[in-house]
């Protein structure tokens, strides 16, 4: 395994800002699959020209932009994002929508919000939609994220909506984040989700968007969510539930059942795997000259209905 050097972050609310990171098994090509029988199965390689089903659709999953971080793992994340955005602009069809999962800016501060706001409306889609990480809730809570990212003018990190006959949930897991600490949704949301899902049939398809990854990928460094346990349960019943994340800046991928977790790639800079040696926590890392956008990038979804699992393409900003 290639070793990567260590960067130290920005000062600021040192029990909150420092264990910043998220984990690693780089995926070094970008690659089709789907699930068959709870077993993921290789279905294609990006460039092969796959495009929404007849009954399906497409959408776009981004994350972890950290609008406004600006050391040398990748002094130009403003330009990542937007390579990005011209690979999304560039597909053959246009997704239907494009979601973010946390980690829009790096410090919370007003100024990369907005900046983040103006390059999201870039992306050729009609809608944008967002959930927080635990860099967007630094100072005041999310206060600042939800001036420029409130789904629907509830005061709300968490929402719903309906796409083509799938459902999708948006979480927040982020606003009690500590350095070596499992995060969590709280009984509040919990009871939200419950209420949610209420109306929706077993054979409606779900997709959840949350920050932190809704299974623990390792404890000592925080990476995991604590009561992740009572939303899956929560999530079982359903034939077909896809739960996207964010905050560990690579893809990993764990199936349970009808439950397949993915986490993604990041749009800024890479980070340590799990539990590395010589990380006694994780944070940005600079990886080898020339390979950042190989490290960096995004993933598309198809949904297809009466399909088990949704197939996935991540694709580098550069190959």
């Amino acid at each position: 395994m290639k070793r990567f050097r260590p960067e130290q972050e920005e000062p600021a609310s040192p029990d909150r800002r420092k264990a910043l990171g998220c984990l690693a098994a780089w995926s070094g090509a970008a690659v089709v699959w789907s699930i068959a029988g709870g077993v993921p199965r290789t279905v294609g390689a990006t460039g092969t020209g796959n495009t929404a089903a007849a009954n399906g659709f497409t959408f776009v999953q981004i994350s972890d932009t950290h609008i406004g971080f600006h050391k040398e793992a990748n002094p130009d994340v403003v330009g990542s994002l937007r390579r990005a955005i011209g690979q999304i602009n560039a597909l053959p069809s246009a997704p239907a929508f494009v979601v973010h999962t946390g980690d829009v800016s790096h410090l919370s501060k007003p100024e990369e919000f907005g900046q983040a706001k103006e390059l999201l409306a870039e992306i050729k889609v009609d809608h944008r939609h967002v959930v927080p990480g635990e860099h967007d809730a630094l100072d005041d809570g999310l206060a600042g994220y939800l001036r420029q990212f409130d789904h629907d003018g509830r005061n709300r990190a968490y929402f719903s909506f309906e796409q083509n006959g799938a459902h999708f949930v948006g979480l927040s897991n982020v606003l009690n984040f500590k350095a070596k600490t499992l995060a969590s949704f709280g009984d509040e949301q919990i009871a939200w989700l419950r209420n949610d899902l209420k109306g929706v049939s077993h054979s409606t398809p779900i997709v959840v968007m949350a920050h932190i990854p809704m299974w623990t990928v390792y404890e000592p460094w925080g990476w995991g969510t604590a009561d992740a346990d009572a939303a899956l349960a929560l999530l079982k019943p359903f034939g077909s539930v896809t739960v996207l994340n964010g905050h560990i800046h690579q893809v990993l991928q764990k199936v349970e059942g009808h439950v397949a977790l993915h986490t993604a790639m990041s749009l800024a800079y890479p980070l340590p795997t799990p539990g590395q040696a010589g990380f006694g926590e994780p944070g940005p890392v600079t990886g080898p000259g020339g390979q950042l956008g190989k490290l960096l990038g995004t993933r598309q979804v198809q949904v297809v209905r009466g399909t088990h699992a949704l197939a996935t393409i991540d694709t580098p900003i550069e190959s």
